[in-house]
């Protein structure tokens, strides 16, 4: 009788685990209930490597995820609505950029705050946007040069 006591026992303590690990992943990757966010929207020129759930930082700090991407067929640019938390109150002013945590890292949103008395409401557009910079390009343009390199006609060296 003893040993059906411990299995019981073991097994109800590798379900807490399993449940409180369950939470904890929830938790962490953004599903958890978005109460205490609002909504900024912002168009970008390229979000290359942004996806649903991508982090939004503010000074390095994850104040919130993005909620959707999608491709605006008039403007041909990517139109993000970002969630952040209700206590994070951004001046109207402010910048979003698609910043990069390295050579080999992610990347993700990073929101620049203005200096303006007055903050975006909920549903607002953050109009100063950055997007995406293509780091094979950068390096081509580096490898190759570029036609402004070259000295003007007439120019004397």
């Amino acid at each position: 009788m003893s040993e059906t006591r411990a299995e019981i026992l073991t097994g109800a303590a590798v379900l807490a685990v399993a449940l409180g690990f369950a939470i904890y992943a929830g938790l962490g990757s953004g599903l958890a209930t978005s109460s205490g966010n609002y909504e900024l929207k912002a168009s970008f020129r390229s979000v290359e490597g942004i996806d649903i759930g991508t982090d939004v930082r503010l000074a390095g700090v994850k104040v919130g995820s993005v909620t959707s991407v999608a491709l605006n067929p008039a403007t041909f640019f990517a139109d993000a609505t970002v969630a952040v938390r209700s206590d994070i109150l951004l001046p109207e002013d402010s910048a979003i950029l698609v910043s990069s945590e390295g050579l080999l890292g992610g990347s993700f949103i990073e929101l620049l705050p203005g200096g303006s008395p007055i903050n975006l409401e909920p549903g607002s557009e953050i109009e100063d946007t950055q997007g995406a910079i293509s780091v094979v390009s950068l390096m081509m343009k580096f490898a190759g040069g570029s036609e402004d390199t070259a000295p003007a006609a007439g120019a004397t060296e």
